[in-house]
């Protein structure tokens, strides 16, 4: 497909005013995207969980996961993503839950990002199931 760079502004999700804006490059293959921890820990991003990955050579790390917005060039609104602390020095890879949180996908014929339609469940039960629910049964 070739690759696909795109400016992002990263910013603190309860600090708004703390950010900082480079190029990333976009990675459908990875599911988070990744920014080196010490441009995080500038914008005072904290992590909140931990994750298992499996890394593109083959190497199992744990690393820490955390929430920061985002706001990608060309597509609109500032949307909260999940980020992994990568080692310092790392690129910065724009991975497919933040594409999925934008409502976009790449197109690879014009080597953009374009929006996709998206699937919702029904708002409503249908008329002949109106007023019922099914019952809940314990998993053992």
């Amino acid at each position: 497909m070739g690759m696909l760079r795109k400016r992002v502004r990263v910013s603190n999700s309860k600090q708004p005013e703390r950010s900082f804006q480079d190029e990333f490059w976009v990675d459908t293959g990875a599911l988070y995207s990744f920014v080196p921890k010490d441009l995080l820990e500038q914008i005072g991003v904290e992590p909140s969980a931990t994750r298992r990955l499996v890394l593109a050579d083959g190497r199992e790390e744990t690393r820490l996961l955390g929430f920061c917005d985002f706001e990608v060039e060309s597509l609109e609104g500032r949307i909260p993503c999940p980020v992994i602390f990568a080692p310092e020095g790392s690129l910065l890879l724009l991975g497919a839950t933040a594409l999925e949180n934008f409502g976009v996908e790449v197109d690879p014929i014009h080597k953009t990002l374009k929006p996709i339609v998206v699937v919702m469940a029904a708002s409503s039960l249908p008329p002949e199931t109106s007023g019922t629910r099914s019952s809940s049964v314990p998993c053992s």
